[in-house]
């Protein structure tokens, strides 16, 4: 296979100083692209700036003979997103590539985390996302081409203890990647999420010492190719772990029809309800919904 190349493409990547971010950044500047390196230099918890890494990014990029300049926007408000992608306008005159990596992390169980650290978390990771898509997409929907990678993560699939507004972000940007890939899809743009498993800051303070290696260059592979122009696949959900390639996707029991239902009959037959021998799958785009009311519809119009 030729290599795959982004010679003549524009990408802004948040949270890209560091980490995989930076990882992105790296090898898709490699590959010929021009990289909004986007980091505000925040702590984990972003509450404080302790440091300028957009700028080591952007001369490591430049001294391997790429292009790229530093933004410090933060993602965490609609004017700091429109700042970001007003820089890869005004400096190139495009923005092919959207990668919304940036991230914090405050803990705290449900019943005891402070709504300011719940509101932080989801401000950086959720918001984020819907920022920096909102606005992309008008240049992305002027341009004919787009491609989007939202950051989701195996928090957001199955859940985590003391992170719930870290879980809820990132099973929010899994929804926001869907409606971005439908609404996108006339437009040339495809969008997907990179849910990657990494040693990075985030993981400071946790455990692990058991892990195999999962240094961020493992995960940058393939968040490089839902960038590129050859990637079909849109309003699916990547994984990246420990060298392990996937795909996570929502799957349905076949179930059960009746015209009426009791508490009873639902009591007993949950089992059935239940059952995954038979599995349907509606993948978000192009019409996933409507497949899956479809089904449900076609047992209804039948009344069997």
């Amino acid at each position: 296979m030729d290599e795959l190349r982004f010679d003549g493409r524009t990408a802004l990547i948040s949270g890209a100083g560091r980490g995989l971010g930076r990882s992105y950044a790296l090898l898709l500047a490699e590959r010929g692209a021009k990289i909004v390196v986007n980091d505000n230099g925040s702590a984990q918890r972003g509450d404080e700036i302790v440091a300028n890494p957009a700028e080591d990014v952007v001369a490591e990029i430049r001294a391997a003979g790429g292009e790229a300049i530093a933004s410090t926007a933060s993602v965490a408000t609609p004017e700091g997103a429109e700042e970001m992608v007003a820089a890869a306008i005004d400096e190139w005159g495009q923005l092919d590539i959207l990668v919304h990596n940036a991230g914090n992390v405050r803990y705290g169980l449900i019943h005891e985390i402070p709504l300011e650290d719940f509101d932080a978390v989801i401000d950086v990771h959720m918001r984020g996302g819907f920022y920096l898509a909102r606005a992309a997409m008008p240049h992305m929907i002027s341009a004919g081409y787009g491609r989007i990678v939202m950051t989701s993560s195996c928090s957001g699939l199955y859940g985590s203890q003391t992170t719930v507004n870290y879980g809820m972000s990132k099973a929010a940007l899994m929804g926001l990647n869907n409606v971005i890939a439908l609404e996108g899809g006339d437009h040339g743009i495809k969008s997907n999420t990179i849910i990657p498993a990494a040693v990075t800051r985030m993981a400071d303070g946790l455990d692990t010492s058991a892990y195999p290696p999962m240094e961020p260059e493992l995960v940058a592979p393939m968040v490089a190719y839902l960038c590129h122009e050859d990637c079909a696949l849109s309003g699916e959900h990547l994984v990246a772990a420990a060298g392990r390639m996937a795909r996570a996707f929502t799957t349905e029991s076949k179930g059960v029809f009746h015209p009426s239902w009791t508490i009873e009959q639902i009591a007993g037959e949950i089992d059935a309800i239940r059952d995954a021998s038979e599995q349907w799958t509606f993948p978000p785009y192009p019409s996933g919904m409507a497949d899956h009311l479809g089904k449900s519809f076609e047992w209804a119009h039948k009344g069997e």
